[in-house]
């Protein structure tokens, strides 16, 4: 393989002992039987875009490819379900189902990119969370290669279902450490007929989150809420040759969708305007577009700037405010050159840092911002997954009874400790 990391780019070092680039279902049942008999490791790999290192593999271990089981194998308009492969691009699926006027509601910022068998591993989330959820929402059944190499079914074709344990559930997130994803039966939803944007400016970031959490408290429940920071916006200046900086210290995207889009994003701007320095709304998409450029361009301005640790917490969204508040005296105490944008109506931020060429004060700067996280009452990983990176982390945030329990479920699925061993559990 060209890249054993992923887009954290930490790998584990060493040369894999073999590549297996699965076709079919019957590929991944004979690897891992096979893998099972003689004891050796096994990473399931789909594109390589997570942002943990759960998807690299090290000396010994079998890397499992199954970007090539990449089938949309069915969509049902009346149940609003598809049945798809793990190798399926997430925005393809998205596309396909516009055919049907249907969307797929998760939407990671790699959507073009990543898959959905990544998007099921990590349970990821997106700019649309806080309406929609996150992937574990849109999941109804698996198939399942089991570590032995037997093929299960869990979950239901239908919207309910409590028949047994909620087995789905369990293995969305599990990062490739109870079984490995061969198919997936997906909820789909009505596309929104309409979508009203709002952009807004604020003099502080502390308004920006103060704005976010007051949509809330008004009973609003918008599809999208977006904020970038300051020294983020500085950046796309940068990189784009705008203004964006002059106009405001912080910036809020927000989106409502359905038929009463209009009416929502009316009430977005009527709360937003009495602390926002600037508020502008349309309906029209290309319009839609511009103003939402600057969220669209946060990553990739950064980026611009050199290698990034890309970060990734939660926190209660009443407490957002004082999370984005003590970013700059981390970066200040660390040395490190820190940016955020957030998921701002889910509590869920996205602290960038810029490593140079000593990744020392990025290091560091990431774990005060994982410690922070926990001392606002959050976690230390709202999308991205636990991986290698975010492991010693585990028994800080969920205690040592609880993480000894997931393990021992990790030791009724895979006995022999094959399946993505050193990562996440």
């Amino acid at each position: 393989m060209s890249d054993l990391a992923d887009r954290s780019g930490w790998a584990p070092g060493g040369t894999p002992l073999a590549v297996v680039r699965a076709r079919d279902v019957d590929d991944v049942r004979r690897t891992l039987a096979e893998a099972a008999r003689r004891g050796t490791p096994v990473v399931t790999r789909g594109a390589g875009t997570g942002l943990a290192g759960a998807a690299s593999a090290g000396t010994g271990a079998i890397v499992l490819d199954v970007s090539g089981l990449d089938r949309i194998l069915h969509i049902d308009p009346i149940d609003g379900v598809a049945r798809v492969e793990p190798g399926v691009i997430t925005a393809d699926l998205d596309r396909a189902a516009a055919a049907y006027g249907l969307f797929f509601p998760p939407d990671p910022g790699s959507v073009e990119i990543c898959t959905v068998g990544g998007n099921i591993a990590t349970n990821a989330g997106g700019l649309r969370g806080a309406k929609y959820g996150v992937t574990r929402d849109s999941v109804l059944a698996l198939d399942i290669v089991l570590a032995d190499g037997r093929l299960v079914h869990i979950g239901h074709q239908t919207v309910k279902g409590v028949t047994g344990l909620d087995l789905a559930s369990l293995f969305v997130g599990s990062e490739g450490t109870l079984g490995v994803v061969v198919g997936a039966t997906l909820r789909l939803l009505p596309r929104p007929s309409r979508i009203g944007t709002a952009a807004a400016f604020f003099a502080t970031v502390t308004d920006a989150a103060a704005a976010s959490v007051a949509l809330a408290t008004a009973g609003l429940r918008p599809a999208v809420v977006e904020l970038v920071d300051g020294r983020t916006l500085a950046a796309i200046d940068d990189l784009r040759g705008t203004d964006l900086a002059r106009r405001g210290d912080a910036f809020l995207l927000v989106q409502a969708d359905g038929y009463g889009a209009q009416e929502e994003i009316d009430l977005v701007a009527k709360v937003l305007t009495p602390t926002a320095t600037s508020v502008e709304t349309t309906l029209d998409p290309g319009t839609a577009a511009v103003l939402s450029a600057a969220r669209r361009d946060a990553l990739p301005a950064i980026q611009a700037k050199g290698h990034t640790l890309i970060e990734d917490i939660a926190v209660p969204r009443s407490r957002l405010g004082e999370a984005i508040d003590a970013v700059p005296a981390i970066a200040a105490a660390t040395g490190a050159d820190i940016y955020v944008f957030a998921h701002a109506a889910d509590g869920n931020l996205h602290p960038i840092i810029l490593v140079g060429d000593d990744p020392e004060p990025a290091r560091r700067a990431a774990d005060e911002i994982f410690a922070l996280a926990l001392a606002l009452g959050g976690t230390v990983s709202a999308e991205h997954g636990i991986g290698a990176l975010k492991r010693g982390w585990m028994e800080r945030e969920l205690g040592t009874d609880v993480l000894a329990l997931q393990r021992q479920i990790k030791q009724i699925f895979d006995p022999a400790g094959i399946l993505n061993p050193g990562k996440a559990i």
